[in-house]
């Protein structure tokens, strides 16, 4: 059996090959002048209806985004706003029994990508492990380039799985490899016909892959598999180091080369949740979130965050980083919020400039034959890299028994927190899902007459019926289309979809969202059980 053969059967690659350039990306910025420049206007401060929110004229954001040599026509009919909204939607309807006798934890799930960089950053992924009766789900926000997290995407739901999986399994694996045999599928993918696979690095992710499980066989403690919670972190570094060790050594050929380079130097950060018997198990590592809405007995929703986001604003995970360094280094290791000046996130896939000693990304850049300007990659340390590695990719991983009044979880990457709050996307989610308006009790007394007028027109617009049958869809219309009153503005959510890739990168990020809904007989059943 040939190599791609056998990759094909175990990977089940059928996407395209991605050709990989880099974008301006807000977690990693060179500079602060670079800083200065590009983000210096963020996506709620700006009104689609030519003014600013602080009520002057906004003369200076209108000449900014109308530049006097180019005429921007920002008006898009309904028809075309929904065209661009929808065009990575994803709806997909779980079978309700797991195919064992018991019921499947997860009845359905909903997603949806927007871009603001080109191309898209982000990723997802989302499959069945048919092995472990469980799913995965990933979001994955690159920066730098969407080469980490295209790599990370299509092969850390293979390393979660493996290292769950029993050791009987595994040499059934190892049989079949060794005897050019059919493999074992060990998942079933759920993708959309835009996702995207590496198709000529396949044989390089299974041939590691195959060491992974090789050197899990050759544990004494591997037994019955890892539990989720184990097998998610050891998975994230596993993969890390992977990524890292590719971009070292010589490969079958150029454009094998240039990808592994290309996924190493870049980076993301990566939210996943493993869905199963025991429950929902989140890894993140990064700045995306997992947050579980929760209907109680009385009808009332509530948002419960499975992540914690690891960036300066987290007293803890700057203690973390402040630890692994000498005390000389606390003013400089994070600077203005991003790690040595420059990235915002403080864990992530890849970025081996944070990882990697100065001599070995030098011999690294200066002996391949790669080139190097080509793939937007040059030689450039961050300011005061004294004691590295500065980055990890370690996650935080959190458990969570699923009880009848879990409804739904929301992975989702910064593009849509950026925009809007925890409670608020539940909300959100809730109304859509229920039909019902959420309208919190309010006394007249405690509000003026102009408070009031606004708190009717949140009111009026939370009652207009949702557009999109797509609960995803539905969360990143209003993350943009949603005004300083609370109400869905057209006119602010056509502009924001219509602005040029050069521009649209200052107002918003890359947005990926995944709501999957749990089934309430397994919650039912799961709680009767314990």
């Amino acid at each position: 059996m040939s190599g791609y053969l056998r990759s094909a059967l175990l990977l089940g690659t059928r996407g395209r090959h991605l050709s990989s350039s880099f974008a301006a990306s807000q977690h990693v910025l060179p500079d602060v002048a670079c800083r200065a420049l590009l983000f210096s206007s963020p996506a709620r401060s700006f009104s689609s209806r030519g003014g600013r929110s602080d009520g002057s004229s906004g003369q200076e954001g209108e000449n900014r985004l109308h530049p006097p040599r180019h005429e921007m026509d920002f008006q898009m009919s309904r028809l075309q706003i929904n065209a661009v909204l929808r065009a990575n939607e994803q709806s997909v309807r779980v079978p309700e029994f797991d195919g064992r006798g018991g019921p499947s934890p997860v009845l359905r799930f909903e997603s949806n990508q927007l871009p603001a960089n080109t191309p898209l950053e982000d990723r997802r992924s989302s499959a069945s492990s048919l092995q472990t009766r469980s799913m995965l789900f990933g979001v994955f926000d690159g920066h730098g380039g969407h080469a980490c997290a295209q790599a990370v995407s299509e092969r850390l739901p293979y390393y979660i799985s493996v290292a769950m999986m029993a050791e009987s399994v595994l040499e059934d694996l190892e049989a079949a490899m060794e005897t050019s045999r059919p493999v074992p599928p060990i998942l079933q993918w759920y993708k959309h016909h835009n996702d995207y696979n590496y198709r000529e690095s396949a044989a390089l992710y299974v041939d590691h892959l195959r060491v992974f499980w090789q050197e899990l066989l050759a544990s004494e403690e591997h037994g019955d598999g890892m539990r989720p919670a184990d097998a998610l972190s050891y998975a994230f570094q596993r993969l890390d180091t992977d990524l890292s060790l590719e971009a070292q050594v010589p490969l079958a050929n150029d454009l094998m080369r240039n990808t592994a380079l290309q996924a190493a130097f870049a980076g993301c950060t990566a939210c996943v949740a493993h869905v199963g018997p025991e429950g929902v198990h989140v890894a993140n590592a990064g700045d995306c979130r997992a947050v579980l809405g929760v209907q109680e007995a009385d009808g009332s929703w509530s948002a419960l965050p499975l992540t914690k986001d690891h960036n300066a604003a987290n007293v803890a995970e700057m203690e973390r980083v402040w630890r692994q360094h000498p005390a000389s280094e606390r003013q400089t290791v994070v600077v203005d919020d991003r790690l040595l000046g420059v990235l915002m996130p403080l864990r992530a896939f890849g970025d081996v400039r944070f990882k990697w000693s100065r001599e070995l990304q030098q011999s690294v850049l200066e002996n391949g034959d790669s080139d190097l300007e080509a793939l937007n990659i040059y030689q450039y340390a961050p300011p005061n890299y004294l004691t590295p590695p500065y980055l990890e990719v370690t996650p935080e991983v959190t458990h969570h028994r699923l009880r009848p009044q879990d409804r739904f979880l929301i992975l989702a990457s910064d593009g849509l927190w950026d925009e809007m709050s925890n409670d608020e996307a539940v909300r959100l989610v809730a109304e859509h899902l229920t039909g019902v308006h959420l309208q919190a009790p309010v006394s007249a007394r405690q509000l003026n007459l102009g408070q009031m007028h606004q708190l009717l027109l949140r009111r009026r617009a939370r009652a207009t019926p949702a557009l999109d049958l797509n609960a995803a869809t539905h969360l990143i219309r209003h993350a943009l289309g949603t005004n300083e009153y609370g109400e869905m503005d057209q006119e602010r959510l056509a502009t924001m979809l219509a602005l040029p890739s050069d521009l649209a990168r200052m107002y918003r990020d890359d947005i990926t969202v995944t709501v999957i809904y749990f089934n309430p007989n397994f919650n039912k059943n799961n709680n009767k059980d314990h």
